[in-house]
């Protein structure tokens, strides 16, 4: 909590809060007296009304999240894009973010990186989303809940593969703080050594990708694939293992030369 922050708290009216009941404590320790309504991720269309109605009628609005800040990954953005569309100005109030924190703390050295948030639920779209992002060269930041923390580093084992460096950085800023550091295939027996490991809200920073050859090898052989009938799927994924250079590169060289191949033959 900023001062800044503890200062408007004070002042404002109503503080809308994700979850009223874990904010109440807080706003009484820093001696608010705003009155609470709620804005989570099921009524938040409905809070925005009750908001806008507050600021119409001339009173002040803070927006709070539990854990987080409003919008990332949290509730919020539609509210605040009803609020913005309403005429009323919003202003951002710095703090405390896990995926910047955990970034600072983490040692990778990409100069960008990409914000993912919460990957899906579910095994099949969870796979899909980091297929996705396999040849990506930036830091890529995820969020996770405990009970499925397992899981997720298998997988981002599993389709990163078992060298790319895995930054486990849980409970920050709390008293439980952990941040390791190690490659992802070491990282499922790291966190299932001490089951203790497995608690808490993760950030999860995975390093991008290396850098791929482009030594003109993955386009020859691309082309003595194609030229033995294969399906333009399959001839950029081997000549993606086999030469090192990058597969939707490839992939968009092998349609582009089936294009021509086709053309030229008409």
């Amino acid at each position: 909590m900023t001062q800044r922050a503890i200062d408007v708290l004070r002042q404002v009216n109503w503080v809308a809060a994700e979850d009223t009941r874990h904010s109440a404590p807080l706003l009484r320790h820093h001696g608010c007296t705003a009155r609470l309504l709620a804005a989570h991720e099921h009524n938040e269309e409905a809070a925005a009304q009750q908001v806008i109605a507050r600021l119409s009628d001339g009173e002040s609005v803070a927006l709070v999240s539990d854990a987080g800040t409003p919008a990332i990954s949290d509730p919020g953005a539609r509210l605040v894009a009803r609020v913005r569309a309403a005429g009323f100005r919003v202003v951002p109030l710095p703090g405390a973010c896990a995926a910047v924190t955990a970034l600072s703390a983490s040692g990778l050295a990409e100069p960008h990186f990409l914000f993912y948030g919460f990957l899906p639920a579910r095994a099949k779209q969870r796979e899909e989303a980091l297929r996705g992002l396999i040849e990506l060269p930036y830091a890529l930041v995820f969020y996770e809940a405990p009970h499925r923390i397992l899981e997720t580093v298998t997988a981002l084992a599993r389709i990163f593969g078992p060298q790319r460096t895995l930054v486990m950085a849980r409970e920050l800023t709390k008293l439980f703080e952990t941040i390791q550091s190690c490659p992802l295939g070491e990282a499922l027996d790291w966190l299932s050594a001490d089951v203790n490991r497995q608690r808490g809200e993760f950030v999860l920073l995975v390093s991008g990708a290396p850098e791929a050859r482009d030594d003109g090898e993955g386009e020859r052989v691309l082309k003595l694939l194609l030229d033995e009938g294969l399906p333009v799927k399959q001839a950029a994924k081997l000549a993606h293992s086999i030469s090192g250079a990058g597969k939707n590169a490839l992939y968009e060289l092998a349609l582009s030369l089936k294009n021509a191949s086709g053309n030229a033959s008409r």
